[in-house]
């Protein structure tokens, strides 16, 4: 009988600390008109400064309610596989730190760096893992923690105004079933490299980063925001389409789309582009902002919890991030 792959429990964690477009205009040039008509962004969560909160931190909450939605022991977890652009320490990883955090057994765990992109990608990791029959159940993770990592000036609104912190998580299980993780979809572009990405600390350099650096802020992430959009809009619509294609299916299909909260002007084009109506998409960017590889298991515990996902449902995740990376995930709920 065939193995497949489901999600058993999904969890989010945001920190209780609320940022509005108004407390951002008062450290740098910008308005609540101008963010939320740019990004449809109104407030979104940082860590408190000062309080040593990493990644790893924000993924203890958000995994504990995954573990419990799925009803097994967390001694039953087989693997960690934690997606993050802001790991807690350039060594160890995080997945790591997560595992003693949660007191887990001494099972795998394991980092991915694919950026906005990372939960999909972990998903199909998961799956992969799964289907093959060496593990049953496996905790995917991604989490953020990046407001102690961008300009909080002018210079750097354009990033600033639209990253936060927060963590999302799901338990993928084996399963006898029909349901689950039908297919999933992934890709990359590494040309584009530098129309998002952060230029110091970097091996490449010697030392990895100079007083210089620090003062031309190289330490903070840079975006090239019309080409971002532009490929995002390009890739989420070949890749959703990829995904359904494969398993025969349609757009008029979907009883939910989740695309990385990237932009709320990307996701309207992307859901005009597929011809999806309005309850068929879930976005949630207004009040959390974008949690890069958190973005997406945050969205998808959310609707979960508003009752947009069903058993039965078709449920289509798709994500672009800087690489350029993207993927899609096409599940049975």
């Amino acid at each position: 009988m065939a193995v497949n792959s489901y999600i058993s429990g999904v969890g989010f964690y945001v920190p209780p600390k609320i940022v509005t477009n108004d407390d951002l205009s008062k450290v740098m040039d910008t308005s609540d008109e101008w963010i939320y008509e740019r990004t449809g962004i109104k407030q979104r969560r940082f860590v408190e400064e000062g309080k040593g909160i990493g990644s790893a931190d924000l993924a203890v909450p958000a995994c504990e309610k995954a573990i419990e939605m799925s009803g097994i022991s967390k001694s039953n977890i087989d693997l960690i596989v934690f997606a993050t652009s802001m790991p807690d320490y350039f060594i160890p990883g995080s997945s790591c730190i997560l595992q003693h955090a949660m007191g887990l057994e001494e099972v795998g765990a394991l980092d991915i760096r694919v950026q906005c992109s990372g939960f999909v990608y972990g998903l199909s990791i998961a799956d992969q893992y799964i289907k093959s029959g060496m593990y049953k159940n496996i905790l995917v993770v991604g989490s953020e923690v990046q407001s102690s990592s961008m300009d909080m000036t002018t210079r750097g609104r354009n990033v600033s105004v639209i990253f936060a912190d927060g963590a999302g998580a799901a338990v993928v299980s084996s399963t006898t079933e029909d349901k689950g993780i039908l297919s999933t979809h992934l890709h990359s572009e590494g040309k584009y490299l530098k129309e998002l990405w952060l230029e110091s600390p970097a091996s490449k350099h010697s030392p990895r980063i100079t007083a210089k650096d620090l003062d031309e802020g190289k330490q903070y992430l840079q975006m090239s925001g019309r080409e971002v959009f532009k490929h995002a809009v390009k890739r989420f619509n070949e890749v959703i389409k990829e995904g359904l294609s494969a398993n025969g299916l349609k757009t008029t299909d979907i009883d939910t789309l989740i695309t990385h909260q990237a932009n709320i002007r990307i996701s309207k084009m992307v859901q005009k582009k597929l011809d999806l109506k309005d309850e068929q998409v879930f976005n949630n960017i207004e009040n959390y902002g974008n949690t890069t590889a958190a973005s997406i298991p945050i969205a998808l515990a959310e609707a979960f919890e508003k009752g947009k996902i069903n058993n039965g449902d078709v449920v289509v995740l798709a994500a672009f991030g800087s690489g350029f990376t993207w993927g899609s995930a096409v599940i049975k709920w």
